[in-house]
C-alpha cells in the first residue's frame, strides 16, 4: 500500500492508543507491527528457513531427576505466572474461564492457589480487561492465604482490511480492540511495574503457563534444571499425535535459535509439512520458563520485545459475518524463543499438558479418567495403565446438546459416568445419564428419537447403543 497513507494512519493508531492511556513500550511494539504490515510482511515462517528438531537437541524430562535438590532451593526466588485472560466464551460462559468448576468441586483458580500453596511460591496472574473483576472477587472469597499479585494484558486496535485504517464500530467500542496475544505478557511484566519488584524482591525465575491447563504444576526438577544450566528461556515441549496438528511446533532456525511456528504463521501451501508429526515432532505445550534478569536486559538493550509478528484475519464483530473484515496483530508467548541466544526445550510427558478448551475436555477431565494427587497436580488414573489405556479418554459430544456449560451440567446433573475404563466416547443426540453409569471400550451412543433418551442408574454400557 501507498506508505504515506499508512504513516497518516499510524498516526491515528497512536492517538487512539495514548487516548486509552496505554504507555509507551505498547504504542511503539504495534506501531513496529503496524509498519510490518503495510509493507506486505506476513509474519509467515518458510520451511525453507527452519529444520525439524532431532531428538538429541532436546533434553527429556525422565532425565532430571537429579535437579530436584536444585528446584527445592530456588523456590523462594521463583514466581509462577498464570495466563488468566481468557473468557469461556466457547463454552457459553460469559465470565473468566479459570472460575469453572472443573474437578472434586474446585475452579481452575481454585486448584492452582493450592499448588503455589504447596510450594510456597509466589504467584501471579496476568488477567484482561475481561477477567480482572470477577477473578479479584473470586480471589476474595477463597480467603488464600497469601493473596497472589496480578497485573493486566495489554490491548490493541483492529485494522480494517480494506485500507488499514483504524477499525470503528460505534454500536459497541469494545470491538475496535483485541487482545494482543499472550506473547504480551512480557511487555505487560515490565509496564506494570511486575517485573522490576519482582527482581528487587530477589524473584529471578518465573514459569508462565496457562489457567485452563492443570498438568502444568511447578515442578522441583525443571525448575532445578532452568535454575543449574542459566538458561535465558525454556520450552516445555511434547511429542505430537494426530489430535495436536493445529499446535505450533518448535524448529531450528538458520540462524541457529530455535524459533516456535504456529498455525497462523505456516504458508497454507505447507500445511501438510507443517501437520507431519513425523517431521514436526514437538509441538509447544505453552509452559514456558524465563529469566527475569535476561528479560529485564533484554528490554534495556532493546526498549521493547519485537516478537514475530501474528497476522490475524478476522471480522470486526466476531459474532457477525457480515461485520467489516479486519486484522488483528498479536505474538505468541512462547514466539520469544527466537530472541535468546541459549534458549532451549525440554521434552515432557503428556501429563503436563491437560489443557480445557472445550466442553469434551471438562467432561474427560472431571470424569474418573483423572484423578489428583496429593502434590494437586492431574494425573491420568493409574487404573487406566492397568487396563492397557495410556492414554486420554477421546470425547466427542454432540455441540447441539453439550456445546455449553449449562446444557452439559444438565444432562450429566447426577454425576459423570465413569469413563475410567473408556477408550473413546462419543454421544449423538439427546441423552441424560443418570448416577453411576459406567462406559467401558470404545462407545458411541446414538439418540435417534426428538424426544430426550435417559441412560438409568447403574447402567454399564460396553457397546456401541442406538435409542
Amino acid at each position: 500500500m501507498n506508505h504515506k497513507i499508512g504513516k497518516y494512519h499510524l498516526a491515528a493508531f497512536i492517538s487512539k492508543m495514548e487516548n486509552e492511556g496505554l504507555p509507551s513500550p505498547v504504542i511503539d511494539t504495534y506501531a513496529c507491527y503496524y509498519h510490518k504490515v503495510i509493507k506486505g510482511e506476513s509474519g509467515l515462517v518458510y520451511d525453507r528457513d527452519i529444520e525439524p528438531l532431532s531428538p538429541d537437541e532436546i533434553e527429556d524430562f525422565n532425565n532430571l531427576s537429579g535437579y530436584v535438590d536444585a528446584g527445592e532451593n530456588a523456590f523462594q526466588q521463583t514466581v509462577r505466572i498464570v495466563l488468566n485472560g481468557g473468557l469461556g466464551t466457547s463454552m457459553g460462559l460469559t465470565g473468566p474461564k479459570s472460575l469453572i468448576e472443573v474437578k472434586n468441586g474446585k475452579s481452575f483458580l481454585a486448584i492452582i492457589l493450592g499448588q503455589a500453596g504447596d510450594h510456597a511460591v509466589k504467584l501471579a496472574f496476568m488477567n484482561s480487561f475481561s477477567t480482572h473483576r470477577d477473578t479479584k472477587l473470586a480471589l476474595t472469597k477463597l480467603e488464600p492465604t497469601k493473596f497472589p499479585d496480578s497485573f493486566l494484558q495489554h490491548k490493541y486496535p483492529k485494522i480494517l482490511q480494506k485500507d488499514f485504517s483504524p477499525a470503528t464500530w460505534p454500536q459497541n467500542p469494545i470491538l475496535e480492540w483485541n487482545p494482543p496475544g499472550h506473547g504480551d505478557v512480557y511487555t505487560a511484566l515490565l509496564t506494570s511495574g511486575k517485573l522490576q519488584k519482582f527482581l528487587d524482591q530477589g524473584i529471578v525465575y518465573a514459569f508462565i503457563s496457562n489457567s485452563d491447563n492443570l498438568g502444568a504444576r511447578l515442578d522441583e526438577s525443571l525448575l532445578g534444571y532452568f535454575a543449574e544450566r542459566q538458561f535465558p528461556f525454556m520450552m516445555e515441549v511434547a511429542l505430537k499425535t494426530p489430535a495436536d496438528l493445529k499446535g505450533g511446533h518448535v524448529a531450528r532456525h538458520k540462524n541457529g535459535r530455535l524459533i516456535l511456528r504456529e498455525a497462523a504463521q505456516c504458508p497454507k501451501d505447507e500445511l501438510d509439512a507443517f501437520q507431519d508429526i513425523r517431521r514436526y515432532r514437538y509441538f509447544n505445550t505453552n509452559n514456558i520458563w524465563i529469566n527475569l534478569k535476561a528479560l529485564k536486559a533484554l528490554f534495556d538493550e532493546q526498549k521493547m520485545l519485537n516478537l514475530p509478528l501474528i497476522l490475524n484475519p478476522k471480522t470486526l464483530d466476531p459474532r457477525d459475518d457480515t461485520s467489516p473484515p479486519v486484522y488483528q496483530l498479536e505474538s505468541a508467548m512462547g514466539a520469544a524463543i527466537s530472541l535468546f541466544d541459549g534458549a532451549a526445550a525440554v521434552r515432557v510427558p503428556r501429563n503436563r499438558f491437560f489443557p480445557v478448551k472445550t466442553c469434551n475436555d471438562l467432561l474427560a477431565v472431571r470424569s474418573d479418567c483423572f484423578v489428583y494427587m496429593e502434590n494437586q497436580s492431574l494425573q491420568i488414573n493409574p487404573e487406566r495403565e492397568e487396563l492397557g489405556l495410556n492414554d486420554v479418554v477421546k470425547v466427542k459430544l454432540d455441540p447441539k446438546y453439550y456445546g455449553k456449560i449449562d446444557d452439559l451440567d444438565k444432562r450429566f446433573g447426577d454425576g459423570i459416568p465413569s469413563l475410567v475404563g473408556c477408550d473413546s466416547l462419543t454421544i449423538e443426540g439427546d441423552v441424560l445419564f443418570e448416577k453411576d453409569v459406567i462406559i467401558k471400550g470404545s462407545v458411541c451412543i446414538k439418540n435417534r428419537q426428538k424426544s430426550r433418551a435417559i441412560i438409568k442408574a447403574g447402567t454399564v454400557i460396553d457397546q456401541d447403543l442406538i435409542l
